[in-house]
């Protein structure tokens, strides 16, 4: 096993984020998971990502509030506890339109040069 308290998970930035803290819970170091990484995102309210696509699919869940969710020029709400996957190469942009902060746990794979 290996564990991970939140109090030692250390921020990253993510490309094209804006008012976001991003929290590395596993993933990317010594004895972690081999397939995927995961972290926490906390967007402020006005948050977002967005537009762009990656190679590789991510699972959004969201743990506290709201975000919209937009693909192909529909626009989703996930609320607490929906989540939803996002194809490989699928463009996306991502929300928050509350004025409560949205946190939310994605979970991705390595990109192929990370293996």
């Amino acid at each position: 096993m290996h564990l991970k308290r939140f109090e030692d998970a250390r921020p990253y930035q993510a490309p094209n984020h804006w008012d976001v803290v991003g929290l590395r819970l596993q993933g990317f170091e010594e004895g972690g998971p081999t397939n995927q990484w995961v972290g926490l995102s906390q967007f402020l309210p006005g948050g977002g990502a967005g537009p762009d696509s990656t190679p590789f699919e991510k699972v959004y869940v969201v743990l506290e509030g709201e975000m919209t969710v937009i693909v192909d020029g529909t626009e989703t709400v996930l609320g607490k506890f929906d989540s939803c996957t996002i194809a490989p190469g699928e463009l996306r942009k991502i929300e928050n339109r509350s004025n409560h902060v949205c946190s939310m746990l994605v979970v991705i794979p390595y990109p192929k040069e990370a293996k």
